[in-house]
C-alpha cells in the first residue's frame, strides 16, 4: 500500500498505530463512534489465512500441517511461537501474508470511499515497522508510559515479565513511533481522558479536511 494510491482517494486515510498493549483498538472504537471508517489490519490478517485461502496453503507448505487445528484453521499462537525471534522464518511468513493483507486493505478502503464516513483510519500494530507511515495523509500514534505498557501486556495475555519485555522489544521503540507521529493520543489515563483526546483530534481532523482544497 503506497501514498500513490491513498492520496487519490476522495476520503483521506490516516494511519493509526501504537505499541503493543497501548490500546490502539480502544481508540479505533472511539473513532468509529464518530462515524469514522476503520480498516483493521489484524482482522485482515485473520481473513487472508482462513481455511481454503492461498495464504493458508502457502503457510502449510512452508511450516508444516501441524500449524493447523483439527478443523483446518490456523493455530496462530503456535505459528507465532515458531517465527518469533527467528528472522528467516518471520521473513517467509511476512512474504506470504503482507502482500495479501495490503491488497485486501486497499480493497476495504476503496469500499469505504462510498460510505458516509468523513475520513478513514487504517489501524495496524506494525505499521511503522513495515515502513507504511508515509502511505497516509497523516499518522496517529497511541501510547502509554513504558511501565503501564508492560503491566497491561502481562495482564492481557497472562505473559511473564521476560516474555512481555521480549515482545515489546520486537517492535520499534515507542518513542521512535511518537517522533514520527503527526498526532499522538495518551491512553495511559482514564477512559474519559482518552475519549476526550479522541474527540478533540476528531474535531481537528474534520476542520483540517474542510480547509483542504
Amino acid at each position: 500500500m503506497s501514498r500513490a494510491y491513498t492520496k487519490h482517494m476522495t476520503k483521506p486515510v490516516y494511519g493509526l498505530t501504537g505499541g503493543i498493549a497501548c490500546g490502539k483498538s480502544t481508540v479505533a472504537a472511539m473513532f468509529r463512534a464518530h462515524g469514522v471508517g476503520v480498516v483493521d489490519a489484524d482482522q485482515l490478517a485473520r481473513e487472508v489465512v482462513l481455511p481454503g485461502t492461498p495464504a493458508l496453503e502457502a503457510i502449510v507448505q512452508a511450516f508444516g500441517s501441524d500449524v493447523l487445528d483439527a478443523d483446518g484453521s490456523l493455530l496462530r499462537k503456535k505459528l507465532g511461537e515458531r517465527v518469533f525471534g527467528k528472522a528467516e522464518a518471520l521473513a517467509t511468513l511476512n512474504a506470504i501474508t503482507h502482500p495479501r493483507i495490503a491488497a485486501l486493505g486497499m480493497q476495504r478502503l476503496m469500499e469505504l470511499q462510498q460510505s458516509d464516513a468523513p475520513y478513514l483510519l487504517y489501524e495496524a500494530a506494525i505499521l511503522v515497522e513495515q515502513g507504511m507511515q508515509r502511505s497516509f495523509a497523516g499518522l496517529i500514534v497511541v501510547y502509554v508510559a513504558p511501565e503501564v505498557q508492560l503491566a497491561r501486556l502481562m495482564a492481557r495475555d497472562g505473559a511473564g515479565e521476560a516474555d512481555a519485555r521480549a515482545r515489546i522489544a520486537s517492535q520499534i521503540p515507542l518513542e521512535q513511533k511518537i517522533a514520527m507521529a503527526d498526532w499522538t493520543i495518551d491512553n495511559g489515563g482514564t477512559e474519559e481522558q482518552t475519549r476526550a483526546a479522541v474527540d478533540a483530534l476528531h474535531t481537528q481532523l474534520l476542520s483540517r479536511e474542510r480547509m483542504t482544497p
